[in-house]
């Protein structure tokens, strides 16, 4: 193939531009906000989860404590009435009077019991309400730091994006410059090599593969007419030759 030495040349600037897009794309893939936006969203959704279950917990124990101390109610208002009935003199049979007392007994000791179970419970439910007002307050703060690195991610990818728009259109204009079999060819060989299809020949080094060219490649090179498309006998990019190739 072919082509003028200034549109080889020019191929060197439409592989700068297209390394730069690939620069671009890694930058915006490997944005450090990237990992920290999901390490965050992470500790959020566990905050959640635990403060979910820290609410389940006290709405559990509210509830506990209100049955408790409806029991404890229940066997106080039946004391009450015994003691009332006792304190009455109504009854004078002495069985009944020695029920009445046992009965009474029975049922200290039960509101007793009961108001020991409604203390415990009331500890639990106000140590999970400490724990869900903790938990809630950390929750929002991770939720505005989410916020937070989420703002400042978008705000840089939108600059890679505005960046990358901005390069994408000189590529645009520099490649419409080049010969279309030339730059069809350079689209190929980039393809299959990692990005590169271009590589200038540097002081009788292959920009591309960073290897010296043999004194037999050398002179094939020299030998070759200036407009002559040639390549890297290692690495099959085209090579570009300057007034730097040392030839």
């Amino acid at each position: 193939m072919n082509a003028a030495p200034a549109d080889q040349i020019r191929l060197l600037d439409v592989q700068d531009l297209d390394t730069r897009l690939t620069q671009l794309a890694h930058r915006r893939s490997h944005l450090p906000e990237h990992q920290e936006v999901q390490q965050l969203e992470a500790d959020l959704v566990q905050l959640r989860d635990l403060l979910v279950a820290a609410q389940t917990e006290e709405s559990d124990t509210t509830r506990e404590q209100t049955k408790a101390e409806q029991d404890v109610d229940q066997v106080r208002q039946r004391a009450a009435r015994n003691q009332q009935r006792l304190d009455s003199g109504a009854v004078t049979n002495p069985k009944d009077l020695e029920n009445l007392q046992s009965e009474l007994a029975s049922l200290a000791k039960r509101q007793g019991d009961l108001e020991d179970i409604v203390l415990e419970v009331m500890e639990r439910r106000e140590s999970a309400q400490e724990r869900a007002e903790e938990l809630a307050e950390r929750a929002e703060s991770a939720g505005n730091r989410v916020a937070e690195v989420t703002e400042r991610r978008d705000a840089a990818l939108a600059e890679i994006d505005d960046e990358i728009s901005s390069t994408r259109k000189e590529r645009e204009v520099t490649a419409g410059a080049v010969p279309d079999d030339l730059l069809k060819l350079y689209d190929r060989i980039r393809e299959r090599e990692g990005g590169v299809g271009a590589a200038k020949l540097y002081q009788r080094r292959c920009e591309g593969c960073r290897l010296e060219l043999n004194i037999t490649e050398l002179n094939d090179v020299r030998s070759a007419a200036p407009d002559t498309v040639v390549r890297c006998e290692n690495c099959n990019r085209i090579l570009v030759r300057t007034p730097e190739s040392g030839l």
